[in-house]
């Protein structure tokens, strides 16, 4: 379903649009909701990127042996919350339900700020923090993603979803600049107060995406966005969707390969970092300093090259970007485990996932129904993501308990690699076909509306 023309001065949308065309195929009707999703993101990653330097420090607190167990308590709390979201997306419309979930969260960063502040050195605190804060991340940017998929058709998804992430990167760089002047000026307790600021101002963006209708436009007003009503179903219903689904499947296989190579780099990154520097201050101006290179180079790429990729080549190349620099992750890290090493591959990596294959990934999402946007996009978001973390994790140390080091699965990562782009290529090819299937059937339909009148 593509956006609604959302209204605006039509002066100032066409020096706007005129402004926007030079880096990305906008048209004048979609303009609006461009810079509104740019907004959105950007407000939601700048609050995560204000929590996260602070929460990979604490995870570290208790040694870098714990992050297994902090990985599994990540799984273990997303069990609980699927259904509890999946209840809101039955019963509530869009509208309703993801000022809820974001106020909820909105009100456990408050509670975490007065922890914080009289709290500061609790161990448990910190293992809390850290599980939060990952379960945070991954359920406001899934629902982020599929109020976009719900909105924007997929030749829409390929040309603006690249500039649209752009402002998710945006809030990357701002938020661990406020992140480095606020702990300093008022220490931890103000980054989950500035995060919960943040997610306010992020709904009112999805307020201008997601207008309620008047209340004097009646039916009329519920026609006009037919996508507002509540989705119905089962609260499980996501996990069945995905069982029933080959493409839903390939989707969460794609995921599940993603997170278990990024997580055996994320434990490489933990060991070598608690060996290399001993406090939680220096630790955290080190990932903070990688999360600024990520975004900065993440940002370029977004806002120059990605939107242009898809059109030119397509999802499969946008999607098999991700394998690819993964084994030359593996292979970098396997001859030189160092800092300067490790930093280069996490920043290349990092920012060619969030500035292409993300994107293509948000694209696969434009071709299914409602409720596999809402419902099955969230499980295989959350629980899926961090199912695959928290295996993943247990993997890792049992590799290295039996001495299988980097190297060892460096050389594991190239035939799984060529197993990933091929699913890559399938996936694309599915897609294609669905988006085809799709824009005949609204043709059709189309024509049958024509006819009748």
């Amino acid at each position: 379903m593509a956006i609604p023309p959302l209204g605006s001065v039509p002066g100032a949308a066409s020096y706007t649009h005129r402004l926007l065309r030079r880096v990305v195929a906008v048209e004048p009707d979609e303009v609006k909701a461009v810079l509104l999703g740019f907004a959105w993101f950007g407000c939601l990653l700048s609050g995560y990127y204000l929590l996260r330097p602070l929460r990979d420090a604490m995870g570290l607190v208790g040694g870098p042996q714990e992050l297994r167990w902090l990985f599994t308590a990540t799984f273990v709390t997303m069990l609980l919350l699927v259904p509890a979201f999946g209840f809101l997306v039955t019963k509530l419309s869009p509208r309703r339900f993801v000022p809820l979930a974001y106020r909820l969260f909105a009100v456990t960063l408050l509670a975490f700020s007065a922890a914080m502040a009289l709290h500061a050195d609790s161990v448990w605190l910190g293992r809390t923090f850290f599980v939060w804060v990952s379960v945070f991340n991954l359920f406001v940017v899934s629902i982020f993603w599929s109020v976009l998929d719900d909105c924007f058709s997929s030749e829409q998804g390929r040309r603006l979803f690249g500039f649209i992430a752009a402002g998710g990167t945006f809030g990357t760089i701002v938020g661990p600049a406020l992140a480095a002047a606020a702990v300093s000026l008022l220490g931890p307790m103000a980054l989950a107060l500035l995060a919960a600021l943040l997610l306010e101002v992020a709904l009112r963006c999805f307020r201008g995406i997601y207008p309620a209708p008047s209340r004097e436009g009646g039916d009329s007003a519920q026609a006009a966005h037919p996508q507002s009503s509540p989705l119905g179903g089962q609260v499980w219903a996501g996990l069945s969707l995905i069982a029933r689904s080959p493409y839903l499947l390939g989707i969460c296989a794609y995921l599940l390969l993603h997170t278990a190579a990024s997580t055996f780099l994320y434990f490489e990154q933990g060991r070598i970092v608690a060996e290399s520097l001993t406090d939680t201050v220096s630790r955290t101006r080190y990932f903070a300093a990688v999360d600024f290179s990520v975004s900065s180079l993440t940002l370029a790429l977004q806002v120059f090259l990605t939107g242009r990729l898809m059109k030119r080549f397509g999802l499969v190349l946008c999607l098999a970007i991700l394998p690819v620099v993964t084994v030359v992750a593996f292979g970098a890290l396997a001859l030189a485990p160092t800092l300067l090493v490790l930093a280069l591959v996490q920043v290349a990596r990092r920012a060619l996932d969030y500035a292409i294959a993300r994107p293509a990934r948000e694209v696969l999402f434009t071709v299914v129904s409602r409720e596999e946007k809402y419902k099955a996009k969230n499980a295989i978001e959350t629980l899926v993501y961090r199912g695959g973390d928290a295996v993943s994790g247990w993997l890792s140390s049992a590799l290295s308990a039996v001495g299988v080091g980097l190297g060892g699965m460096a050389v594991v990562a190239m035939p799984v690699a060529a197993t990933w782009c091929a699913l890559c290529v399938w996936l694309a090819k599915r897609q294609d076909t669905m988006r085809q299937r799709a824009d005949a059937a609204t043709t059709k339909e189309s024509l049958t509306t024509s006819e009748a009148t």
